[in-house]
């Protein structure tokens, strides 16, 4: 949500890949070969559904992608819907004007799981990633950001801020506000 009032102002010059990231598999408790993108019997709990139409609407195109996902985000964070609802899947879909018989029909190819876990297992391997979101710079930094969304008026600035200690400073580990409570004056 912070980043779509950052692309207000940027525009295309703010060039985000997103990549997938299973935070059912980060989370697991069993074991380091369990992989959830192999558990297709829970593939509707683990969210994998919504990975997958996240890479059938990127074959759309960018601004399809970036549309869904917006989407996606406000349902989940604005509307607390769950992203493994088919119904919420497709409800984003058809908000960001995708053309849904293409979007149903991608999201059955039978190789977009598999990847997305490629991708997952690239980012903890090769990025350290933990949580989301993640940015990773194109230096090589990378930064888990536990934050709220702050008021429109500071998107901008706290991206720019957050993302330059984010890329320069690579040896600042963890900046954490006390508990509790926190974030103490946020929210009235």
């Amino acid at each position: 949500m912070w980043l779509a009032k950052v692309r207000e102002t940027y525009g295309d010059n703010l060039d985000i890949d997103w990549k997938p990231f299973y935070l059912a598999q980060a989370n697991s408790n069993e074991g380091p070969e369990w992989k959830a993108w192999e558990q297709e019997e829970d593939s509707a709990t683990l969210g994998l559904q919504a990975f997958a139409a996240a890479e059938a609407a990127a074959r759309q195109g960018t601004a399809a992608f970036e549309g869904f996902m917006l989407a996606m985000l406000r349902a989940r964070h604005e509307d607390r819907k769950d992203l493994s609802d088919e119904n919420v899947i497709l409800d984003a879909a058809q908000t960001a004007r995708l053309d849904m018989a293409r979007f149903r029909e991608d999201m059955k190819d039978p190789t977009i799981i598999p990847e997305t876990g490629k991708s997952h297992i690239e980012a903890v391997e090769e990025h350290g990633v933990f949580g989301v979101p993640t940015f990773i710079f194109p230096n090589g930094a990378s930064a888990f950001l536990k934050a709220y969304v702050p008021p429109d008026e500071d998107a901008v600035g706290m991206f720019e801020d957050l993302t330059d200690v984010m890329s320069k400073w690579k040896f600042i580990g963890e900046v954490k506000r006390p508990q509790p409570p926190w974030p103490k004056g946020v929210f009235a």
